[in-house]
């Protein structure tokens, strides 16, 4: 060993032995060589992740890949021998599933960290089709299908968001469908990755911006059929989640009839092909045109028919007797009114009469009986003042004295006199 490699190695293992400071910094290499023995440390572990790119140059031995978390924005890089990738049957392609059997390996000459793979497999569909209905049954238990969460879409929405693949039979169908149905319909498409590791974040970020947009009243995510690998990314449980946060309705188009991804549960309105997404969103020009004049029409022939009942209500008013003759029964009321007021008068007239002569007859009886009459005859009233002051008829001589004050009332008049 030559005297200023022993030096190096000397003072790598001076610096590791001795705390690191501003005033004794370590080396490079040092740091580097003891994040590699820490990484080294964690031995071989089994990694499930998506890949997302796939580099096998001819002439080499080795492979690179980058297997990606499909729920998080983290990757790592990948090597393997050649041969291993080549004996994968089915030959693996970007954004199929695998589980990786690896060794952390830290590279101390570029500072990077990858996976040593001595194993690869690839997830098979009914692994796929488990974890799937996991999931489903996670998120069902926590209410992301509840049918009372789930919206109703408007019945004319002034802007629709359309998150899909570039140029595609889906983008196709729905814009054609929606612009044939209602010209003036008014779409915001987001053209994003509908398949692969970079599927799931794309569409998230695009129905984040929709939602945020104010005149985006519904959106919808739109892919063609597809296998069970192609359809993953729209059964992610960050997509899942994302569609069910969202305060704006969206609408599910996702493969053909028979394709079933998580999204469908967790979206307000499930439709089975793009074009049934088109048929949902938007009303008919045609039909709801038809719609009015049919409804217009029943409120005329409803007015009308109001109109012409009342009218038959009048006519029927008016044909009762006492509308269509009103004075007749007056007039003929009136000889009655007549008889009963003179029949009126002659009792009236009658107990006059009657009373009258009654009358009369109580007043003779009194002039015959009252005072004056008698005084006529030729008697006379004799009274006295008493003692009191009060005067009193004389009844009796004894009543009074010689000398007492009389007044003696006759006839025609009263005279004073004096006993004796």
């Amino acid at each position: 060993m030559s005297t200023d490699a022993q030096g190096t190695q000397d003072g790598s293992q001076n610096a590791g032995a001795q705390p690191s400071t501003s005033d004794n910094p370590w080396p490079v290499r040092t740091v580097a060589r003891k994040i590699a023995d820490w990484i080294h440390r964690l031995g071989s572990v089994w990694v499930e992740g998506q890949i997302t790119q796939i580099s096998a140059r001819p002439g080499t031995q080795t492979a690179f890949l980058t297997l990606r978390d499909p729920a998080a924005d983290v990757s790592m890089s990948v090597t393997c021998q050649q041969r291993m990738l080549r004996s994968i049957d089915p030959p693996l392609r970007e954004g199929a599933s695998v589980v990786v059997h690896a060794r952390p390996s830290f590279w101390l000459g570029r500072g990077t960290l990858s996976l040593r793979a001595s194993e690869i497999r690839a997830v098979g569909i009914g692994e796929l089709l488990a974890r799937i209905e996991r999931l489903r049954k996670l998120l069902a238990a926590e209410g992301l299908f509840a049918g009372e969460r789930k919206r109703r879409l408007p019945f004319l929405p002034r802007g629709i968001g359309l998150i899909t693949g570039r140029a595609s039979a889906a983008e196709h169908d729905v814009l054609a469908n929606a612009q044939n149905r209602w010209p003036a319909v008014k779409f915001h498409v987001v053209n994003t990755a509908v398949q692969g590791a970079k599927a799931v974040p794309q569409v998230v970020q695009a129905l984040s911006d929709l939602d945020a947009n104010p005149e985006v009243d519904v959106i919808v995510i739109a892919r063609g059929g597809g296998s069970v690998e192609d359809l993953l990314p729209f059964s992610d449980e960050t997509l899942c989640r994302a569609v069910a946060a969202a305060g704006t309705p969206v609408v599910s188009a996702i493969g053909h009839e028979p394709d079933s991804p998580l999204l469908d549960n967790v979206a307000d309105v499930r439709c089975s092909t793009p074009t049934g997404a088109a048929k949902t969103i938007v009303p008919d020009v045609g039909e709801e045109t038809a719609r009015v004049h049919q409804l217009r029409d029943r409120a005329r022939r409803a007015l009308h028919g109001w109109v012409d009942g009342q009218r038959r209500q009048l006519d029927q008013l008016r044909s009762r007797p006492c509308l269509a003759d009103p004075l007749g029964p007056v007039e003929r009321r009136e000889a009655d009114v007549q008889l009963h007021v003179e029949r009126t008068r002659r009792a009236v007239m009658t107990t006059l009469t009657h009373e009258q002569s009654a009358l009369t007859a109580a007043r003779a009886r009194l002039t015959a009986l009252g005072p004056s009459a008698t005084l006529e005859r030729g008697y006379a009233v004799v009274q006295y003042v008493d003692a009191d002051g009060e005067p009193k008829v004389l009844r009796s001589v004894d009543e009074v004295s010689e000398g007492t004050e009389l007044r003696v009332r006759v006839t025609d008049g009263a005279i004073s006199a004096t006993t004796r």
